[in-house]
């Protein structure tokens, strides 16, 4: 069995597909279920059971025995949410559980961190464990995430194999239920569709143009890639960033967008949200080189190969 929490939302039914693709259905699909937007991303996926996520550690109690690997995706994603105790409940109290279990149980992890850890990016985006300790998260969000990356590097016991995958900006098929949250790419495409137009947030740095902030966007299909790839290996464990290690400008993003769609390019600017602006990161990259030195070489999709993707599927 592998087990997959947060199994509902974006990322995770998107592993949970692949890994049915490789012919691993024996699958333990954890989260909350009674969300009904999130139905569709769980709906076409075999598994063996569906567990709500206040009973899986009593079912992992009486079945760890059956489990091979767990991925640990199921979070509170919401940058937005500045409730602490929320982000300490789901976030980081949760974790440290499923970190203990896979030690007590002899079970290999790899869990979701995030790239909100890295703050405003003045120490860098390089995973070197040295820093993280350093760093400084622009909400609860990042913080409870971080908090949980530096509990994991003072444990003094560890599952055999582990990895922490700071996922950068994540987009892709699945993301529907996201609201506010979900990918540029999603509201962009949606936004066209409805209006022939897309609004961008306009820049409140000198340093940057309006439409200029860069982010590493990073196609969902190759996040699932390296979490499939770290499950066959199991070796090297540790911190990973997970991008592409290419920062790319908003702009860029909905020109790919608008050529996908083959609508002419129409982008305006409106000023970014009051309750996010001071927590805004203009830029970040991931530091790639970890991964590809534990022997991770597959390229990942460029911007325009993932958006085409991506919205070719919207359409179908």
């Amino acid at each position: 069995m592998i087990v997959i929490t947060g199994a509902a939302g974006f990322i995770a039914s998107n592993l949970a597909r692949l890994l049915n693709s490789r012919n691993f259905v024996d699958l333990v699909l954890v989260d909350d279920f009674s969300k009904v937007e999130k139905k569709s991303n769980f709906e076409s996926i075999q598994y063996t059971e569906k567990i709500d996520r206040d009973n899986f550690f009593q079912w992992l109690n009486e079945n760890h025995r059956f489990v091979q690997f767990i991925f640990h995706l199921g979070a509170r994603t919401d940058t937005t949410e500045f409730n602490k105790e929320i982000f300490d409940r789901l976030n980081l109290n949760y974790s440290k559980k499923v970190w203990n279990a896979c030690v007590e149980f002899g079970l290999p992890l790899v869990y979701a961190s995030s790239a909100a850890t890295y703050g405003d990016g003045t120490l860098g985006y390089s995973d070197n464990h040295l820093l993280i300790d350093k760093l400084k998260p622009l909400n609860p969000y990042g913080d409870s995430k971080n908090d949980f990356d530096k509990w994991v590097l003072n444990q003094e016991k560890s599952p055999f194999f582990w990895a922490g995958l700071k996922f950068f900006n994540v987009y892709g098929p699945g993301e529907n239920h996201k609201g506010r949250m979900a990918s540029v790419v999603f509201h962009a495409y949606h936004q066209i569709l409805k209006t022939g137009k897309m609004n961008l947030f306009r820049s409140h740095h000198p340093d940057y143009k309006d439409g200029g902030q860069l982010r590493d966007f990073i196609y969902v299909k190759d996040v699932c890639s390296v979490m499939f790839y770290l499950m066959q290996h199991r070796q090297h464990s540790g911190i990973y960033n997970l991008g592409t290690g290419k920062a790319r400008t908003f702009i860029d993003l909905v020109r790919a967008v608008f050529t996908s769609m083959n609508i002419t390019e129409n982008i305006s600017f409106v000023d970014t949200p009051a309750d996010i602006r001071d927590k805004y990161q203009y830029y970040t990259q991931a530091d790639m080189s970890k991964l590809k030195s534990i022997g991770y070489s597959a390229p990942f999709a460029s911007l325009e190969e993932g958006i085409a993707d991506y919205i070719s599927q919207i359409k179908s």
